[in-house]
């Protein structure tokens, strides 16, 4: 069965997609290669202390959303506009079909299909009134 929708809750540990349509939903967990690979600060390091970002965990992410028509990428830290950032240059035409980015504490997986049927239903009927 084909879904329309689809969110997204990413942090630097795994990224939670779900794609739904109004009566059915898939859900998916994926996860960058190496459990340890997230952002840390080091204290007494020159420089931010940042890690790099994770292209390969990101990209992975983005081949899962590909055929999604609207996409809402949801998460608690700056992973979701890093992931966004990856989208427009890595995947374009999948970043013109990221509807919005917001800041999600962290859900279930029925919690988030909730926050993201109501989302969405609200964002049609803003469209329809043209």
């Amino acid at each position: 069965m084909s879904h329309y929708h689809c969110i997204v809750w990413i942090d630097h540990r795994e990224a939670h997609v779900i794609e739904f349509n109004p009566d059915d939903s898939e859900a998916s967990v994926i996860h960058p290669k190496s459990k340890h690979e997230h952002l840390h600060h080091k204290e007494g390091v020159i420089g931010s202390g940042n890690a790099p970002e994770n292209h390969v965990y990101y990209q992975g992410v983005a081949d899962a959303i590909k055929d999604a028509g609207e996409i809402l990428i949801v998460g608690p830290s700056t992973a979701k506009l890093e992931f966004f950032k990856h989208l427009h240059t890595h995947a374009p035409a999948i970043a013109a079909r990221v509807v919005s980015v917001e800041s999600v504490d962290h859900p279930s997986d029925g919690q988030l299909l909730k926050f993201a049927r109501h989302y969405f239903a609200a964002d049609d009927r803003m469209r329809s009134q043209t």
